[in-house]
């Protein structure tokens, strides 16, 4: 093994053990805090560990962010986001110079966020979680792994975040007021990250300030960049809301499943007359993300199921 870690501690490193074989490319991935740029900095021996063993056959070199893509002349190569910062053609490049180095038995750990080029240029992947081996093997199983986790924790977090209307234009008669627009997880709880697939919600809270004799309420989707993916309303339900006094405050709830892909959307809130007439009209209200634990291209998540005949 070119690179070995045994039982290692250095913070936040925690009884790390794991190696590396010749002529391999090691992905490294994980949170910020989780122990990558000290675990490679321990593979050059710019570190010495407080506990255990690390062992280095033949020349490391260590390269962080800043570094030029001098990838010559080393049994080990140490990369630190060291493609992140420079263009596409000394990416390529350097991809290019990764690859010969392998052939010629090199082996490199490559930290990056790039899920795309961990998948293709990676013979294996370390997943870092707190200072421990989370999990460790074929690039898709565990990138798929850590998708999961990604998505987890962003859901949870967005159970904690409330987040102030923040309309991008705001126009209406003022006869009502949207006093809020609120996205819900399967539990009913708001939440601003939804999981792909999961029963979802939208709730629209709506105080009139006058009479309306047949009031609509409605909710459309979009992208980040304006794409309309999903729109509805009370009179398209069937749902007739009127009359309304006054005073009156309405909760009107839109309940379906999320098959969207990951990626942000904005969601816009309109109470209006069935001619379309505006109360309040609130665009791109509020934003919100989807999160899921396997990639998808596009908006919609149609969940093919695949067969093979031969």
């Amino acid at each position: 093994m070119a690179v070995a870690f045994r039982e290692v501690d250095f913070p936040p490193l925690k009884g790390f053990t794991a190696a590396a074989p010749d002529g391999a490319i090691v992905g490294i991935i994980g949170e910020n805090g989780a122990g990558k740029c000290p675990l490679l900095r321990l593979a050059s021996g710019l570190e010495q560990p407080a506990a255990g063993e690390v062992v280095i056959r033949g020349a490391a070199r260590f390269l962080g962010p800043d570094a030029a893509l001098d990838l010559e002349g080393s049994d080990v190569l140490l990369l630190d986001q060291t493609l992140a910062r420079h263009d596409a053609i000394r990416r390529a490049q350097a991809v290019i110079k990764m690859e010969s180095a392998r052939r010629r038995g090199a082996t490199i750990l490559f930290v990056s966020h790039e899920e795309e080029l961990l998948r293709t240029l990676c013979d294996e992947i370390w997943w870092l979680d707190g200072g421990c081996l989370a999990a460790s093997g074929d690039p898709s199983e565990v990138l798929e792994k850590y998708r999961r986790h990604v998505a987890d924790r962003l859901r949870r977090w967005g159970q904690t975040v409330t987040l102030p209307l923040s309309p991008s234009l705001r126009r209406g008669d003022g006869r009502a007021e949207l006093l809020s627009v609120e996205t819900l997880d399967a539990a009913g709880r708001p939440n601003m990250v939804w999981q792909s697939g999961e029963a979802v919600a939208v709730r629209v809270l709506v105080r009139f300030r006058s009479t309306v004799e047949d009031p609509v309420v409605g909710i459309m989707i979009r992208t980040r960049i304006g794409f309309e993916v999903f729109g509805t309303n009370t009179e398209l339900e069937r749902v007739r809301l009127g009359p309304c006094r006054e005073g009156d405050v309405l909760s009107v709830l839109f309940s379906f499943r999320c098959e969207l892909c990951p990626q942000e959307y904005t969601l816009t809130a309109a109470s209006h007359d069935p001619n379309g007439v505006w109360h309040d009209w609130m665009e791109d209200a509020v934003a919100f993300a989807v999160a899921d634990s396997r990639y998808t291209a596009g908006v919609a998540n149609l969940r093919a199921q695949v067969s093979v005949d031969r």
